[in-house]
């Protein structure tokens, strides 16, 4: 196994509410993201949470991709928004397909503030016994 785990908390989202609620415009921006992106969606997950005391309800997503997963959370009473993007680099380096996703994502919510983290895993070779 071998990748690059990119995770991204996003504060302060100064996106139209739309984006934070609604999941079908949600959903068609982050295939198209995906797939310009020049990653391969294989299934997909989008869910829409019913409206609180707090506010509106968010949203939680998952694409299933060739070469791993991206996931993604909703918070519109905060402004707030987790990101998940994991590839897989087993068969090819998919990093700078999963680092163009995340700006393209980021730039979707345009956060005023954001917590960005990158995470290589695990390693070409096997393990010594």
């Amino acid at each position: 196994m071998h990748g690059l785990h990119l995770t991204a908390d996003l504060h302060d989202c100064c996106c139209d509410a739309s984006w934070l609620i609604e999941a079908p415009q949600l959903q068609n921006a982050c295939l198209q993201a995906a797939q310009e992106a020049g990653l391969q969606v294989v299934n997909q997950l989008f869910h829409r949470f019913p409206a609180t005391p707090q506010g509106p309800g968010g949203v939680t997503a998952t694409l299933l991709l060739a070469e791993s997963h991206v996931c993604l959370h909703t918070w519109p009473e905060l402004q707030a928004v987790t990101l998940d993007v994991y590839v897989c680099n087993l068969g090819g380096d998919h990093s700078a397909k999963a680092e163009r996703l995340m700006e393209q994502l980021l730039q979707l919510f345009r956060p005023r503030r954001t917590a960005l983290h990158r995470l290589q895993r695990g390693s070409l070779t096997a393990p010594a016994s």
